[in-house]
């Protein structure tokens, strides 16, 4: 075999891996992951599934990765076309509502969950969830800006508050969708969303 060959091959092993274990993680929480329910499901050693990451920790970092990487891809990298401001922040929550509420995948939104899960436990997990969703309110905080800015918002809009708002408005989606199986939640959300940001 050659090296490239064998780098390639555990490359994607190590794709695969995180691949089921964000599936699990979704379903069942980031700390339900175990080593051996991976092995079973992948036909694969423990030895093997660990080797690649070297702790139950690391696998946690890199599946919380790889969430927010899927969400940068499907939430806000589909409204960068869009205007600046309102406008694009509204394609934003439209795209993340519509995300948390696809039938397909893991339902509901999973850097949510796992904020819930690991908001009293400190740590590297902890830290790196709280890294992805202050990079994700920066950019809430940023449109905003923009928005008043440009006249899409009213000068003096308190930007914090609108974001710690629609922050709001998602947390309260997400339970609705995942919990409830509420099929009106996600058009109450947009509603929700549409007010805050002044849309007719």
């Amino acid at each position: 075999m050659s090296p490239r060959k064998s780098v390639a091959e555990t490359a994607a092993t190590r794709d695969r891996i995180i691949d089921s274990a964000l599936a699990l993680a979704s379903a069942e929480g980031l700390e339900g992951l175990t080593i051996g329910r991976l092995a079973t499901d992948l036909a694969m050693s423990k030895a093997g599934v660990i080797g690649h990451f070297g702790s139950k920790e690391a696998l946690q970092l890199a599946v919380l990765d790889a969430a927010v990487r899927r969400f940068t891809q499907r939430v806000p990298a589909r409204a960068v076309g869009a205007r600046p401001g309102t406008e694009r922040l509204a394609r934003t929550y439209d795209e993340w509502i519509a995300y948390m509420a696809e039938r397909e995948g893991h339902g509901g939104c999973f850097l949510t969950s796992v904020a819930t899960e690991f908001d009293g436990r400190p740590g590297p997990v902890r830290d790196a969830v709280l890294t992805a969703l202050g990079t994700w309110t920066a950019y809430v905080k940023d449109e905003l800006g923009t928005a008043v800015a440009t006249g899409g918002l009213p000068a003096g809009t308190d930007v914090d508050q609108l974001a710690f708002e629609l922050g709001g408005v998602v947390l309260a989606a997400g339970q609705s969708i995942k919990l409830h199986r509420d099929p009106q939640a996600p058009e109450r959300a947009r509603r929700a969303v549409a007010r805050l940001l002044g849309a007719p």
